[in-house]
């Protein structure tokens, strides 16, 4: 393993000494600090590049489980080895359930370290590739709500889950994580675009089907449900399945039953079913497109994925951190946005969201490698977004007053049901969650 940066937090010299020196050894890069209060002030730099920690228990002044508490919070996906003296034990484990990834007793032999630090990074590998195509990079509130919200759902019971997002914010990325943050990550994750499809095979896709079963089946045929047994089945663009087929998923999600095309028996799979769809579902529902029975079935768990345009400085962050991974393909120089760019960046509503910037950045990197990219060097569209005019913000604002106001209404017309609330606003249940919190109204419960 290499280019495997590793935080080593302990007050013992000697030992950070040592340790430092064996993981260099092994092609890692070591860091210390000697002190708790200095890794989570050095951690608060989201530009600090950290893959995993090794956080001692007793340390001085803030001791580790507080450590640990602090790190849960500024960086919740990063994993923690903890150290404990011998004796220590029962804290270490209690360590694990705080969230620790793992614990080691001192002493202990290289090996043994060696052998945690890869068997910890080995298990989350789905999820360094989430985090590699920039889906789940961010410090904003919004990408912090969803990581919270992704760690609660990836370890729970529930088997069906609805993503819902515009185009290009990485709602497939998000499916990978929720299966590898799962009990589920050791079994097959299964993709479907249903979009993709032909309508007259999705059927035998998802199902299975027998040979002769019809026109050109020459052979059995494993459905792609049977594949995903124990493991997650991704059914992407869920609103573009056709009617017909519709009601045989809702039958495999009430009971996990199914039966392949021209089989006389049923089977079975035990399956967690990721669906996710950029379409209002509800007023598909309405227009006959969608079933509402099957609308209800997979709207137990929603996770709604922010747009671009929602995630303020995230749009630099994640703008670098392409940069930075295009030109470790490309094998050159990354480009360096210059402040004015860097504004038009923000300016941008980006309708593509992360795919959008994504695309951006891989562009600029090939033609223009290693360059500072001025304003002048982006595409004509960007150099046109325009700083928004004081007077436009105050009739933003006064929009806001009033939608605020019509929301608040509608919530109190119907004593905070929201679904009651949809229907007086005359949209779905889901636009009116991403209004509320939008603006940061935690009014009504979940009917």
């Amino acid at each position: 393993m290499s280019e495997i940066h590793v935080l080593i937090v302990d007050d013992e010299e000697a030992l950070v000494r040592s340790l430092s020196y064996a993981l260099r050894g092994e092609g890692m890069q070591p860091r210390a600090v000697h002190s708790g209060e200095a890794a989570l002030a050095l951690l608060a730099d989201s530009r600090v590049v950290v893959d995993i920690v090794l956080l001692d228990l007793g340390l001085p002044g803030m001791d580790g489980i507080a450590t640990l508490e602090g790190l849960r919070k500024c960086r919740p996906e990063l994993p923690v080895i903890m150290i404990s003296a011998h004796g220590d034990t029962r804290a270490a484990v209690q360590a694990v359930k705080g969230g620790a990834t793992d614990y080691l007793t001192k002493p202990f032999e290289l090996d043994d370290l060696l052998a945690t630090i890869q068997g910890t990074l080995a298990v989350p590998d789905a999820v360094v590739a989430v985090e590699e195509q920039g889906a789940l990079l961010g410090q904003s509130q919004a990408m912090g709500n969803l990581k919270a919200a992704l760690q609660r759902i990836a370890q729970s019971s529930a088997t069906r889950i609805l993503l819902l997002g515009e185009s290009g914010t990485g709602k497939t990325l998000v499916a990978q994580a929720l299966h590898a943050n799962s009990t589920r990550a050791a079994h097959p994750f299964i993709e479907v675009n249903c979009a993709a499809l032909p309508e007259q095979l999705i059927e035998a896709e998802l199902f299975g089907s027998e040979k002769g079963s019809y026109t050109g089946a020459h052979q059995k045929r494993i459905g792609l449900v049977t594949q995903a047994n124990n493991g997650t089945l991704f059914l992407d663009e869920i609103g573009e399945l056709p009617l017909a087929l519709q009601a045989k998923l809702l039958h495999f999600l009430e009971n996990g039953s199914y039966r392949a095309v021209g089989a006389s028996q049923a089977s079975s799979a035990d399956v967690r079913v990721v669906a996710a769809t950029n379409r209002d579902l509800a007023d598909d529902v309405r227009q006959g497109r969608f079933r509402e029975d099957l609308f209800y079935r997979l709207n137990v768990i929603t996770l709604d994925i922010p747009a671009l345009r929602e995630r303020g400085d995230d749009i630099l962050l994640l703008a670098r951190h392409f940069a930075a991974r295009q030109a470790r393909e490309e094998k050159v120089a990354p480009i360096v946005f210059e402040p004015d760019s860097a504004a038009a960046l923000v300016r941008h509503r980006w309708p593509g969201n992360v795919r959008e910037l994504k695309n951006l950045v891989e562009r600029l990197t090939i033609l223009l490698p290693g360059q500072t990219i001025g304003s002048a060097q982006l595409p004509a569209h960007l150099q046109a977004a325009e700083p928004v005019p004081s007077s436009l913000s105050a009739l933003d604002d006064q929009l806001e007053r009033a939608e605020r106001e019509l929301v608040n209404d509608a919530l109190s017309r119907s004593a905070g049901h929201k679904g009651l609330a949809a229907d007086l606003l005359g949209i779905s249940r889901h636009a009116l969650k991403r209004r509320l919190q939008r603006l940061g109204i935690e009014r009504g419960d979940e009917r």
